[in-house]
């Protein structure tokens, strides 16, 4: 349509209404950098895994988590999934169509827990006990939730955003002293 062809209209221009994200396994399906983002409820995390490895999913490459607290920006999530303050991320492979998908789920703050995917994925063991050492998110039916990183008898989670990051200052050799 040319500039020319432009008619006035005394109507309120009016939002076209906003198609609902598609959908795998029930879960909302976004795309982020060409790379396919699945946002999992936590109570279908393991069907959905075991549906996605029928799919041709079969690896699992990694197992990480974010904490959200007071993150101010936009988090990119579809409009039927409620932010938590951690969100758990998935990534799993499939060799033979070579794609990846990205499993986002959202963690509250105040009951930290997701289940575990380690008897779907052995190799997930010792990822989940990391994130359950430095973000205190606790993998249901994992085999050993200890630590994995911090001594046994650490208080606390050093990367939560309200962990105190303490005030031992970085000192470089030959720096000039103030």
């Amino acid at each position: 349509m040319a500039a020319d062809d432009v008619v006035a209209s005394d109507e309120a221009d009016t939002e076209a209404p906003v198609e609902p994200a598609p959908e795998l396994h029930g879960c909302p399906l976004t795309i982020s950098h060409t790379q396919d983002v699945l946002h999992v409820p936590r109570e279908k995390l393991l069907d959905v895994v075991k549906a996605l490895g029928a799919d041709g999913y079969v690896q699992c490459v990694d197992v990480t988590a974010v904490d959200y607290l007071d993150y101010p920006a936009d988090r990119a999530l579809p409009d039927a999934i409620e932010p938590g303050r951690y969100e758990v991320v998935v990534s799993l492979i499939d060799h033979a169509e070579r794609r990846r998908i990205r499993l986002r789920v959202q963690v509250p703050g105040e009951q930290p827990t997701c289940p575990s995917l380690f008897r779907l994925h052995p190799g997930t063991e010792a990822l989940e006990r990391e994130i359950f050492d430095l973000f205190g998110i606790v993998f249901d039916d994992h085999p050993d939730m200890t630590r994995v990183i911090m001594p046994e008898d650490w208080e606390g989670h050093p990367l939560r955003k309200d962990y105190s990051v303490g005030a031992i200052p970085v000192q470089f050799k030959d720096a000039p002293s103030r």
